[in-house]
């Protein structure tokens, strides 16, 4: 596909997202926010990696369909440990269970990403590794009450108190925060943005 960038591209981050709205700021990027509504409920039978890619397409088209001439930026991100696969918590209760189940244990952070433009999209995926810490019961009830966790995979925020959880990573610090920029990046480029284009993206 041939992308012509220009100073008039419309730029939509179809999340609700802080930290990714914060992180596209941070390119000196001019956008548009309008998260999509979709249902976030993980595919069944889907591995961890095509699932995460078939929930990010699924916002990037619902917000493609309102703005057909604007590059839609969607994420989707998810914690793996095993076989579990674990999204936001819904409740208390839910985050202290994948807090208590992700304590001193590796376990898998994907992000995928949609991007749409003019009735095309295209979707990739970053995966990193996380090492948690030991905690006690006391540590993960004062965490939770903290109330960062609940809108965050895995009921934990790498950018926020929930550094203190994490002994290290290995891959993408940007995809433990939910928007992997160099993917984000060598995306931009299959679409035809070089990247001098994208530091100087604007509307």
């Amino acid at each position: 596909m041939v992308f012509e960038m220009t100073k008039d591209l419309h730029v939509v981050l179809a999340s609700a997202s802080p930290r990714r709205k914060e992180l596209l700021q941070g390119l000196g990027w001019n956008f548009s926010v309008v998260p999509s509504n979709v249902p976030e409920d993980f595919p069944q039978g889907a591995d961890p990696e095509e699932g995460a890619i078939q929930i990010a397409r699924r916002k990037a088209e619902d917000i493609a369909r309102i703005y057909p001439k604007s590059l839609v930026i969607a994420a989707d991100t998810v914690v793996v440990l095993g076989e579990k696969i674990f999204g936001k918590p819904k409740n208390q209760e839910e985050a202290y269970f994948m807090l208590r189940t992700l304590a001193n244990k590796q376990h898998d952070v994907i992000t995928a990403i949609a991007l749409s433009y003019r009735n095309e999209c295209i979707t990739d995926a970053e995966k990193t590794k996380v090492w948690f810490r030991s905690l006690m019961r006391e540590d993960i009830e004062a965490y939770v009450s903290l109330g960062e966790c609940f809108d965050k995979a895995g009921a934990y925020g790498i950018q926020g108190r929930g550094a203190l959880l994490i002994e290290k990573i290995e891959g993408c610090f940007y995809n433990v925060m939910g928007l992997p920029l160099f993917r984000l990046s060598k995306m931009l480029e299959r679409l035809g943005i070089p990247l001098n284009v994208q530091w100087g993206l604007n509307r």
